[in-house]
């Protein structure tokens, strides 16, 4: 079973909707489910097409961090969407979101959603910019399945591709860990 970060009041265990696997209750999980749920029973995907938890590790000046993706949508193993899940403002995640789908895979996803469960940005990968605005604008599977017939995304450059880790290192770092090792010197 997963482990909870230490600053979540965890209720006990909840099950995840998508693997079945128990999970700790947290306020967060409990949002993540409620995702979940919504990405299959109002926008027609299969759990199978639904990846929850993925991660990427980076290190980029000493700072070791490793960010989360809530969920990856795929159609026939073709990477569609990455969705990332935190609380309050979806404005300051919108570009960790987009670096992750763009990295993720092999392929870049061609979606990226920041939400908090309750609004969400959803932003062409691409271009980063913004596409539709609230929890109904997240592609349904239909969508993704015209949008994917369209997309061929290009190939990112080396130099291009930690660019993006570096902005998910810069955004996902952890200050708290920081906070608690006290003043420099």
């Amino acid at each position: 079973m997963a482990e909870a970060p230490k600053h979540h009041i965890v209720y006990g265990n909840i099950k995840d909707f998508i693997t079945g696997e128990e999970l700790p209750d947290t306020d967060d999980e409990r949002f993540r489910q409620e995702l979940a749920r919504f990405l299959v029973e109002k926008k027609g995907f299969n759990r199978d097409e639904i990846t929850p938890r993925l991660t990427i590790p980076t290190c980029f000046s000493g700072n070791k961090v490793c960010s989360r993706i809530d969920f990856l949508v795929s159609i026939n193993d073709i990477p569609f969407m990455v969705l990332r899940y935190g609380p309050g403002s979806i404005v300051t995640r919108q570009r960790s979101a987009v670096a992750a789908a763009r990295v993720l895979k092999d392929r870049m996803a061609a979606r990226a959603v920041a939400t908090n469960g309750q609004d969400a940005a959803v932003m062409d990968v691409i271009t980063g910019k913004v596409v539709g605005e609230g929890m109904d604008a997240i592609p349904s599977r239909e969508d993704a399945i015209q949008i994917l017939k369209d997309f061929n995304p290009p190939l990112l450059s080396e130099e291009k591709k930690e660019r993006e880790y570096r902005i998910l290192n810069a955004y996902d770092v952890d200050m708290c860990s920081i906070y608690r090792a006290g003043p420099p010197g």
